[in-house]
């Protein structure tokens, strides 16, 4: 795999759209600054609503301007882990971000030391700042002292070490050796593994790649699990300093959604959807003609051969033809992504892993991947489209404040995209094979990533976060275990899990985001009803769910989900989405029969 400076530039993003020159972006750390102390010199004021609402427009401002910086020296830094400048400018932008955090940590706790009525008035004055005044209201019961919240404020760059340290590890420190099949030598790496060989068909390459990755990550085992222990304590230490009865209360608080909720999705695919992904597992070894299905099989498609390449260009007119039916505003920003390189998709060494969508405040959306010219890549393409378009709304609609949408809700817009485009393909040809290919594409990309990769992911999250709630530590042993544990219940008796498996948990960055891994398979089940939707009603529910991308945060997740008409108070939604990836599975049997 090529070093970044190797690469040529139309594969790459372009950060010049957030500031065309070094200038600009040094500028606009001093101009931070600036703003800071502005606020700073409010400090004592904010007892009258007019002062309240004047402080909260200067935070605004501020705010805005540490969105860009953060996200300019984040991207560059996410490309190349071995550029030292770039490193060195995100921990700067950290510390800088720390320190204006620190010094406007007062404005949130002198706010909500007002009465309610104070803090409603100042709210009544600029529709703008209403939702930021109504969470401090929400947070009031939380709220640490002004020197509690400084101190958290400065704390923040060190607090957020194990985060670094585990990309750092991962994807600079790691070096995977090379390994031989039948006297051709294959090479290795992280994206290698994760982009290539969990889908390779040749059954002897792919087996063998599980083996040596496997047996690499493993030796990191012991720092990994020290660095996800240290991020689970930090969670549950604040916890217990904001005074929530539990580390899960604290990190569902701010997605604004019930520990009901948060368990139901776990329950209920662990349960109901096992027996639907065991019977897909049994029609793969079938088809396919193992010897028996292992653990490294599961990501293989069913029809190999009838894969087709897609260049770069066929992913455009894919993506603008599959989306095409929520409107010319939206297809035009498609385009406008890939014509003004909102994309990074090239393949370096020292790149982050898997795919994002960064949309900072007023500049477009960047989006990282990388391209391998599968149909799977392009699903990821419109994947983070999704999440681009979401934002484009958002941003455009709200005050860069309102904008901090619930994790519950932000996986909607994406996997949307992707069925659509789905189902756009299904309706091209009546070629049974090609409609077994993009039925597969369904099971094996979007459900199985988001209702089975993710969902796995968020049950051993759970029996982690239960021990630390009890006041315990995890350690490399108690990690393999419990998420053996959970791919032995989810896959029982129909997938040999080899060794290797359970050390499937270090892979995932989302541990280090809180409670983010089963808002997957509750964004999808939001979209499976909304898409079933937009498919029975047309332009009418295509427009309610474009207000939905423009409320941003100012609907909870369930307000969401009902302005898009789906009733997420209940179980119904997610039960009738399991019962729609059954069907797509049965589908399939009958093809591949």
């Amino acid at each position: 795999m090529v070093m970044r400076k190797d690469v040529p530039v139309e594969e790459t993003w372009d950060l010049s759209l957030i500031y065309k020159t070094k200038e600009e972006y040094e500028s606009d750390r001093k101009r931070a600054e600036e703003i800071a102390k502005e606020i700073e010199e409010m400090k004592g004021t904010l007892n009258t609503p007019e002062n309240i609402s004047k402080a909260v427009d200067k935070y605004q401002e501020l705010y805005e301007v540490m969105t860009l910086l953060m996200n300019y020296s984040d991207l560059a830094s996410s490309v190349d882990y071995y550029d030292s400048e770039a490193q060195n400018n995100a921990s700067y932008d950290r510390m800088l971000i720390s320190k204006l955090d620190g010094m406007t940590a007062f404005l949130k706790v002198e706010i909500a030391n007002n009465d309610v009525e104070t803090i409603k008035s100042a709210a009544a004055l600029n529709e703008r700042n209403k939702g930021f005044l109504e969470d401090i209201i929400r947070e009031k019961p939380h709220t640490l002292s002004e020197e509690g919240e400084k101190l958290l404020s400065k704390l923040a760059p060190a607090l957020d070490t194990p985060y670094q340290v585990y990309n750092m590890t991962k994807l600079a420190d790691m070096v995977f050796p090379s390994f031989t099949i039948d006297g051709k030598e294959y090479p290795m790496g992280y994206s290698l593994f994760e982009d290539d060989y969990q889908y390779e068909k040749n059954t002897s390459v792919r087996r063998k790649a599980f083996e040596v990755f496997s047996e690499e990550i493993k030796k990191y085992e012991n720092t990994t699990s020290a660095l996800y222990n240290a991020q689970c304590q930090k969670e549950k230490i604040e916890s217990e300093i904001r005074g929530f009865d539990s580390v899960f209360d604290y990190l569902l608080f701010h997605q604004k959604v019930t520990r009901e909720m948060y368990d139901r999705q776990i329950d209920n695919i662990m349960e109901k959807l096992s027996p639907h992904m065991r019977r897909y597992a049994r029609l793969k070894k079938k088809v396919l003609g193992l010897d028996e299905m292992t653990y490294p099989d599961l990501l293989v498609p069913l029809d190999s051969d009838y894969s087709p390449s897609v260049t770069w260009k066929e992913c455009e007119e894919y993506a603008s033809d599959g989306l095409s039916i929520m409107g010319e505003d939206y297809v035009k920003m498609v385009h406008e992504a890939f014509e003004k390189r909102w994309f990074d998709y090239a393949r370096n060494q020292g790149k982050s892993t898997g795919g994002f969508c960064a949309s900072p405040y007023g500049k477009g959306s960047f989006i990282l991947l990388s391209w391998n010219g599968r149909m799977s890549d392009v699903f990821t393409a419109v994947h983070e489209l999704g999440h681009a378009g979401h934002f484009k709304a958002a941003n455009s609609s709200q005050s860069i404040l309102d904008t901090n949408v619930s994790s519950y809700i932000v996986e909607a817009p994406s996997t949307i995209n992707e069925l659509l485009l789905a189902h756009s393909l299904l309706k091209k040809s009546d070629d049974k094979r090609f409609k077994g290919w993009v039925l597969d594409n369904i099971i094996n990309n979007t459900y199985y990533h988001n209702f089975v990769t993710h969902l796995l992911e968020a049950a051993y999250q759970r029996e982690v976060y239960r021990l630390i709630d009890k006041g315990e530590s995890v350690q490399a042993d108690t990690l393999n275990s419990i998420y053996k544990g959970v791919l032995e219940k989810f896959w029982g008796d129909d997938v040999v899990l080899v060794d290797g498996a359970e050390h499937t948990w270090m892979r995932q960055p989302h541990y280090y985001m809180g409670l983010y891994s089963y808002t997957y398979s509750a964004g999808l089940t939001v979209a499976t009803e909304v898409v079933k939707r937009i498919e029975r009603e047309g332009e009418k529910a295509v427009e309610d769910w474009k207000k939905v991308l423009a409320s941003g945060s100012t609907l909870t997740p369930m307000e969401a989900a009902k302005l898009g008409g789906v009733d997420i108070s209940t179980s119904t939604p997610l039960i009738q989405t399991i019962e729609t990836i059954g069907e797509y599975i049965s589908q399939l049997e009958d093809i591949f029969a």
